[in-house]
């Protein structure tokens, strides 16, 4: 008898402490944060996230849903003792107006040196950038960004309105973005949906995007980026660059496009770079793309001048050389007459520009008719089964005389270290105002393993 209340005891105890466990989770409103949507819970928020990097809560920071919470401009720095830190977003978080705007105006929600770092969940981030869009001439704070923040995870959220860029991503190496919605209109100026520069090792997959500039921007200092499923509209398309401005010396390699869907866009596949600048853009692949009433379908323009493409610039001592550049499986309309153009440097021409089973009419005939094509100094490319064709791209049947082949130049890149997440289960039930979550299903599980035990030795 005495033995069967001893372990009836040591089941309740387990019971219990996986109860406590699971519900240690810090939640923003255990430190003030009231989530009416006008107070301002900036300070609750960064007492928080303090607790939270020092090593309270097991890392993991809850945002509630059905709560809506008005912050100023907030940086999370670290570094923090708990690795990974996890900042599950359930509710939403609504920036000030402009004319209610305190403090810093490059950027709205700040997370910088932190490793390991999973931001994720249902919840809504809006920039309420209607506020600042008139101001176009004006310093805009761009949403959310990432600042040296390696095993960087972000998936789930929606993004919306964001003033200027809605996120960027910045010296961050070893990145995961996925399942986003990011939503601005298509007036809306300079609101790019996602930003990369000076990072690797970067995946983007499974987002819809739609804004008033580039729905992806790759930007100077980048190497092996993957970008997959995407479908941008409205917007400018994905966009590598722009490169070279104030005669910067930029670098991007490695990156592949891949199975995308560009709907009323004013670009789909894009190069930009100033005359004036140098360093390079190679190894570059687009593949598998589908093309909807497209203004620009493919794009290099070398004589890129703030939105405008000037070639009086071409006096220029230097440029951003831009090589082995691939355009494969492309299919759909361009709203131009031009499907492909390509506006490349005198001085500092394109090579190794090839392109295969590209298909492109023009969306205006509705009889199928085909795209133009424009070439302007390119050197040294190749095409096989493209419409429009380029004269100065020479014909041929044989891709494998390329070398590598799209497929696998778009290879995944392997993280260099594979971050244990810990990512919160969807709650059972939840306990308290709080949202403190149980991990119900192991509590019951450890629970029937207890009892079991005790029923044997009983």
């Amino acid at each position: 008898m005495r033995l069967k209340l001893k372990t009836w005891i040591l089941s309740f105890s387990v019971f219990a402490l996986q109860i406590f466990t699971y519900s240690i989770a810090l939640d923003v409103t255990q430190y003030g944060a009231v989530g009416d949507g006008v107070t301002d819970d900036s300070q609750a928020f960064l007492k928080a996230w303090e607790a939270v990097c020092g090593g309270a809560g097991d890392g993991q920071l809850i945002i509630p849903a059905g709560m809506a919470f008005m912050l100023q401009p907030l940086k999370f720095e670290g570094s923090c003792k708990s690795t990974p830190i996890v900042v599950q977003i359930l509710g939403n978080l609504v920036a000030s107006s402009r004319g209610k705007w305190k403090g810093d105006k490059d950027q709205w929600i700040l997370f910088s040196d932190i490793e390991g770092l999973v931001v994720e969940g249902n919840g809504e981030i809006n920039g309420q950038g209607s506020s600042w869009w008139e101001h176009k001439g004006s310093s805009r704070p761009t949403a959310l960004k990432f600042k040296s923040c390696n095993n960087l995870r972000l998936s789930g959220l929606t993004h919306v309105d964001s003033a200027m860029a809605h996120i960027h991503i910045n010296g961050c190496n070893d990145v995961t973005i996925s399942h986003l919605r990011i939503n601005a209109p298509e007036s809306s100026p300079n609101t790019d949906g996602i930003d990369v520069a000076a990072s690797s090792n970067v995946i983007i997959q499974d987002c819809v995007i739609a804004t008033g500039d580039d729905c992806i921007a790759i930007n100077s200092g980048t190497a092996n980026i993957r970008i997959s499923g995407i479908d941008c509209g409205p917007g400018h398309g994905i966009s590598i660059g722009s490169l070279g401005k104030d005669g910067e010396i930029a670098s991007v390699e490695d990156v592949c496009v891949q199975n995308c869907n560009f709907r009323g866009t004013m670009n789909g596949a894009r190069i930009k770079t100033w005359p004036g600048g140098s360093g390079y853009a190679r190894r570059i692949t687009f593949n598998r793309i589908t093309l909807d009433n497209v203004e620009n379908p493919i794009i290099i323009d070398q004589h890129y001048n703030n939105g405008d493409s000037d070639e009086s610039t071409d006096d220029k001592s230097s440029a951003v050389e831009v090589s082995k550049v691939v355009y494969s499986n492309f299919v759909g309309t361009s709203r131009s007459e031009y499907g492909v153009n390509f506006r490349c440097s005198k001085r500092v021409p394109c090579t190794e520009i090839f392109m295969q089973d590209v298909k492109i009419e023009t969306e205006s005939s509705g009889m199928g008719q085909v795209a133009q094509g424009q070439c302007l100094n390119v050197r040294g490319g190749v095409s096989t089964l493209a419409v429009p064709g380029l004269e100065c791209l020479a014909l041929s049947t044989d891709m494998l005389s390329w070398g590598t082949m799209p497929e696998q130049a778009c290879m995944l890149p392997q993280p260099s270290v594979q971050p244990n997440t810990r990512p919160l289960q969807d709650p059972l039930w939840v306990y308290g105002s709080r949202a403190q979550r149980l991990g119900v299903y192991n509590v019951i599980l450890t629970s029937l393993i207890s009892f079991g035990f005790s029923y044997v030795l009983g």
